[in-house]
């Protein structure tokens, strides 16, 4: 959390109130591509889908695209996310990537799903995927599998988040006259919530769709990333969101999917 303490100087008196807000989140890093085991954590490549449990398709019959999964059991534990299953994120390989614009929880076009129990028996999952169709547009390339690891880390409110305008209110910056824009882009340039984790401070390249009146957690951020050749749309970045009570019961059937760009 180093580039905390690069603040431009005009911020200097809001230091404190900015390092109320930290928060732990759990940081994720692919590795370079290689062949996976059906229950790793991975960008792409083939999932975990244990015998008897249909391929998410849309609602045109059409499969959908493995995106990712992780495997909390392989991740350091952060309340109030599971300490073991698998959590797998499908998109659809349509111009929005399964986006919905006018309702982010519709779950035709994209799916969450959730094993809690893990199977390590291969005999007893699916390992053929035969029925996988050649795909039209997509942010990876789900052919390739790219492993994760994990580490914890802290942050602070990034002013993409809503919860900035919460903690300094939605005018800040401009308490600061001419010099906004500029102490707007330094601060940013200094707290920054990019690259791939779960929980913490989400980073938007435009608006956060959530409302303050409905919060919800940062279930998977994943945003572009050139050594997995993974692009949402010009440098964007992707997100699923969920409500603390379903993340706790265990439900992901009513998630959040956006994604935003340059």
């Amino acid at each position: 959390m180093a580039s905390v303490f690069n603040l431009p100087p005009a911020f200097e008196p809001f230091r404190e109130r900015l390092l109320q807000t930290k928060q732990p989140f759990i940081r994720i890093k692919a590795q370079p591509s290689r062949a996976t085991s059906w229950w790793e954590s991975k960008v792409g490549g083939f999932p975990y889908l244990p015998t008897g449990v249909n391929y998410p398709t849309a609602p045109d019959g059409r499969e959908l695209f493995f995106l990712a999964q992780l495997n909390f059991a392989d991740m350091p534990h952060l309340v109030p996310f599971p300490e073991k299953g698998i959590l797998q994120f499908y998109i659809y390989d349509d111009d929005l990537y399964g986006m919905d614009f006018d309702d982010g929880e519709n779950p035709d076009t994209f799916r969450v799903l959730y094993f809690p129990e893990v199977i390590r028996d291969e005999k007893a999952l699916q390992t053929g995927f035969s029925m996988i169709r050649d795909y039209d547009l997509l942010p990876h390339h789900p052919e390739v599998s790219y492993p994760l690891t994990f580490e914890l880390a802290e942050e602070v409110v990034p002013s993409t988040d809503y919860r900035f305008g919460q903690t300094f209110g939605a005018d800040f910056f401009q308490q600061f006259g001419e010099q906004e824009w500029n102490i707007l882009d330094e601060f940013n340039r200094s707290v920054r919530s990019i690259g791939h984790k779960v929980g913490g401070y989400a980073y938007f390249t435009q608006d956060d769709p959530r409302r303050p009146e409905d919060p919800m957690l940062l279930l998977f951020q994943l945003d572009s990333d050139e050594g997995m050749d993974l692009m949402w749309g010009d440098m964007g970045v992707g997100h699923f969101f969920i409500r603390e009570k379903d993340l706790v019961a265990g439900e992901f059937g009513r998630v959040l999917f956006d994604w935003d760009c340059l």
